[in-house]
């Protein structure tokens, strides 16, 4: 399955999410900047209310895009363990990174969100959308924190998943939407004709969208 845009992924994933779907008070959260319009198109279809939970991965050292941790909002890491022994890099060596990503991810929050708090979701049917996952680990930290916070149920939705990172994540969740888990998964990007990265600006111009008053 090819993907044209990140709004038809979301278009087609909407369409299975909202099988998942049995009380009004849901909030479709997405993980930006690529989730967002997927999230978006998701939101508008089953009528929830969209915002964002902004999380950071922890690359390793010199090999920023091999995940071997994350974070999300203001939870604590969350790391891969089998990755980081296959990197041979303990938690205290990322120490640096971790700060930096901290301070990317709260000059994120700050841009994308104002002054509004984090989203709400104590008690509510919470659906965390992404354009896909790779190795999962960015998804697993928001997880972490949105089960922290208390839902009445917690939806992962992505339209297209290593087979391994959507097993890794059933059990932090109550169901799973994934369109897509081929065994040939390679990357992200490879399932999609437009896969253009996003600025904060598009970001922003989403939320104002849902929010107008408060970003």
């Amino acid at each position: 399955m090819i993907f044209r845009d990140r709004v038809q992924a979301g278009r087609l994933l909407a369409e299975k999410v909202a099988n998942y779907i049995d009380k009004s008070d849901t909030i479709v959260l997405a993980l930006p900047r690529g989730g967002l319009p997927v999230a978006e198109s998701v939101a508008d279809r089953i009528k929830a209310d969209l915002d964002i939970v902004v999380a950071r991965k922890i690359g390793a050292p010199g090999h920023p895009e091999f995940g071997l941790g994350a974070i999300a909002e203001d939870g604590p890491p969350v790391y891969d363990q089998a990755n980081l022994r296959y990197a041979g890099v303990r938690e205290a060596d990322l120490s640096g990174i971790l700060a930096a990503e901290r301070a990317e991810l709260e000059r994120r929050i700050r841009r994308y969100r104002g002054h509004r708090p984090a989203p709400p979701v104590s008690g509510r049917v919470v659906v965390l959308v992404d354009d896909g996952l790779a190795t999962g680990v960015t998804a697993h930290a928001a997880l972490r924190w949105i089960r922290q916070q208390g839902p009445a149920r917690l939806i992962l939705a992505v339209p297209i998943a290593a087979p391994q990172a959507r097993d890794a994540l059933a059990p932090e969740v109550d169901a799973v939407v994934c369109l897509s888990a081929p065994d040939d998964f390679l990357a992200v990007g490879r399932w999609y004709e437009n896969f253009a990265q996003l600025t904060d600006e598009d970001v922003y111009a989403v939320l104002s969208r849902h929010h107008p008053a408060n970003v």
